[in-house]
């Protein structure tokens, strides 16, 4: 009878010691991420200003965002647009340059470093120089445009262009992935490259049935990211509506996010001016959940899918 006490013994010493190790991620889980998760979830069922006690409204502020607030469905559309047009060329571009640089004998270190470069320039100092470098009227890009016969959009002052000139400077600060992807093209085997050239396969074959299967992970990964990010876009979009409607600050200036016509505004700029704007808490944490609830969609979707991402090397 004494000889059946130690297993037990021995598995619960084994799981307290488990937990020990778990305890500082365990921590960290719950209190930056399940206990704001929860509380976002209870406030959106609340009418809450953030001075007086939340009064709860049921489902008020759900069909408040869903039904007759004027500007999520527009947030909704833009932020959908970059998560498909802007990832999607930022990973193709970030791949084509990184596979550039590794074809270049000379001078790679000089190239690397002037696409990296632009990566590390602040986010709101590269889109204010980006809006007067395409400023319709002045701007180099459009005098240049103009000079060789062609046409000159109106950029960020044009509600059709204003999301092609964003995803224009996403892919001048495109430096990130070109390193990311640069180090998975150089770890692919040259013996497999060699022995393709020796079938007689092509570049675009050796791409497409060495490199692309290869890479496959770190596609992966860049995607999955850069729908994060996207999920995430604040500052860009601001920056260049308040620059390009010639509101750049000062005290009594009031500026309501998506110049022009909407066209910028994204999912996190509703949750920014809904909750710290106009005290509207709840129904800001109804936008963020539907913010989470789609970067958490698109991410699965990628992890489920994601041999389509590489059906062309398969």
């Amino acid at each position: 009878m004494t000889g059946a006490h130690p297993l037990p013994s021995k598995r619960r010493r084994s799981a307290l010691r488990t937990a020990a190790f778990l305890s500082p991620w365990l921590i960290g889980f719950a209190v930056f991420f399940l206990y704001p998760l929860l509380s976002t979830l209870y406030f959106s069922f609340t009418r809450y200003d953030g001075f007086r006690q939340p009064a709860f409204n049921g489902l008020d502020n759900w069909s408040y965002v869903f039904t007759d607030y004027p500007l999520f469905w527009p947030a909704m559309r833009n932020t959908l647009w970059l998560v498909l047009v802007m990832v999607t060329c930022r990973v193709a571009f970030g791949l084509g340059i990184g596979l550039l640089i590794t074809k270049i004998k000379t001078g790679t270190g000089v190239f690397r470093t002037l696409f990296y470069l632009p990566y590390l320039a602040p986010p709101v100092a590269a889109t204010l120089a980006f809006v007067f470098l395409l400023n319709p009227g002045t701007g180099p890009v459009n005098t240049l445009l103009d000079t060789v016969g062609l046409p000159t959009p109106g950029w960020f002052t044009d509600a059709d262009w204003s999301k092609p000139a964003l995803t224009a400077l996403a892919l001048w600060g495109v430096g990130d992935l070109m390193v990311i992807f640069m180090a998975a093209l150089l770890d692919v085997p040259k013996e497999q490259y060699e022995a393709a050239e020796l079938d007689g396969a092509g570049a675009w074959a050796r791409f497409r049935h060495i490199t692309l299967p290869n890479i496959s992970p770190i596609i992966m990964f860049a995607v999955v990211t850069g729908v994060i990010q996207a999920m995430q876009y604040y500052a860009q979009p601001l920056v260049a509506g308040k620059v390009a409607a010639g509101v750049i600050g000062g005290s009594g200036q009031q500026f309501e996010p998506g110049y022009p016509d909407k066209s910028t505004l994204t999912l996190p700029q509703l949750v920014y001016n809904l909750g710290f704007q106009r005290f509207d808490y709840g129904t800001a944490c109804v936008v963020a959940l539907v913010l989470f609830a789609l970067s958490m969609a698109f991410t699965a979707l990628l992890m489920r899918r994601r041999g389509g991402l590489i059906g062309a090397g398969e």
